[in-house]
């Protein structure tokens, strides 16, 4: 018998029976491989996710990977079979934000899988067929599971624009972080440093392709031409901020508690720093990363530490909310 986790309300959750939802028109049906542990995940566990952004009783999983196991009418027949990802935003695709390709600023409303919307952490997935991004034949579906984050970081990385021999940073050390030394590496900058507050973190950064790591409370250069902020608190977003030249381009990803204080308005102003933000991956951030995964650019695996089966649910929220070094990506394998 398949199984699925629903988490009926904050602290409260249930293995129960599963049954696929066959696809209607416009939608497939993926059998799950893995589905990844985020903070996100631990936010609808512990109910603490602002209102609005999720909905009990829940099927939580918003990082995944599968294979397309049936499509519905409408849906090209040859999808059955091929391994694939997926978007989580439930866009409209008739708003003008959505015409635009800002389908994260979907007017419509929030509505996103794993969320709003049942998720992966189940043995298939039934979701609109034109959130899929086909991966290749010979694709880790293990090493997929992780290309939701990597999205949000590609659409980062869009944003940023770093252009090859610019001096680049990453503000921060988690798999965001990780991702964000990945993306900005395949762009040949001149230099990529990265700031962190784990000195445990400087040989993987490395390995991932950073010339410089230095902790925060270490002497920081202030002459960057891009910089990168992944680690989710307003003192990183300070830190980042600091490490640019007048002129500076800056892409924060994080999202600090509510009420923290930001950057200082006057500093970005006679400094004249461009700043963007990032809240998830457009379909072209999406298509960005399956692109740069398929070409062996992205090196997701080094970052799963744990794998799990669902009924591991309890211990896989724990260890990623545990804050010890020795774990890194928490997968799932239903």
């Amino acid at each position: 018998m398949s199984t699925a986790v629903v988490v009926e309300a904050p602290g409260v959750h249930r293995l129960t029976a599963h049954e696929p939802v066959s696809p209607t028109a416009g939608e497939a049906l993926v059998r799950v491989h893995a589905v990844g542990i985020c903070g996100s995940d631990r936010e609808v566990y512990q109910g603490n996710r602002p209102d609005g952004y999720v909905r009990y009783p829940l099927v939580p999983g918003h990082e995944w990977s599968g294979t397309v196991v049936e499509v519905g009418a409408g849906v090209p027949a040859g999808l059955v079979g091929r391994k694939v990802v997926g978007e989580g935003f439930r866009n409209c695709q008739v708003c003008d934000r959505c015409h635009a390709g800002e389908t994260t600023l979907c007017s419509a409303g929030y509505e996103e899988t794993g969320f709003t919307q049942p998720g992966a952490m189940a043995a298939t997935l039934t979701l609109p067929a034109r959130l899929l991004h086909v991966l290749p034949d010979e694709a880790d579906l293990t090493a997929a599971a992780l290309l939701e984050p990597a999205a949000c970081v590609a659409a980062a990385a869009l944003k940023a624009n770093a252009r090859p021999g610019e001096r680049v940073a990453v503000v921060g050390t988690g798999t965001l972080g990780m991702f964000a030394v990945q993306f900005l590496r395949a762009g040949s900058p001149a230099e990529l440093l990265v700031v962190g507050t784990r000195p445990d973190r400087d040989e993987l950064s490395r390995t991932f392709g950073a010339t410089d790591f230095r902790t925060k409370d270490q002497e920081l250069p202030d002459d960057f031409d891009v910089v990168i902020e992944t680690a989710g608190s307003a003192s990183a977003a300070r830190t980042a901020a600091s490490l640019l030249r007048r002129g500076g381009r800056l892409v924060l990803t994080g999202i600090p508690a509510p009420g923290a204080e930001g950057l200082d308005p006057t500093d970005l102003v006679v400094r004249q720093l461009e700043v963007h933000t990032v809240f998830g991956a457009p379909p072209a951030a999406w298509a960005h990363t399956v692109r740069v995964f398929g070409a062996g650019l992205l090196s997701p695996l080094p970052l799963v530490t744990h794998e799990l089966p669902l009924t591991g649910f309890t211990e896989a929220i724990e260890l990623a909310g545990s804050g010890d070094p020795a774990v890194g990506k928490v997968l799932l394998r239903p």
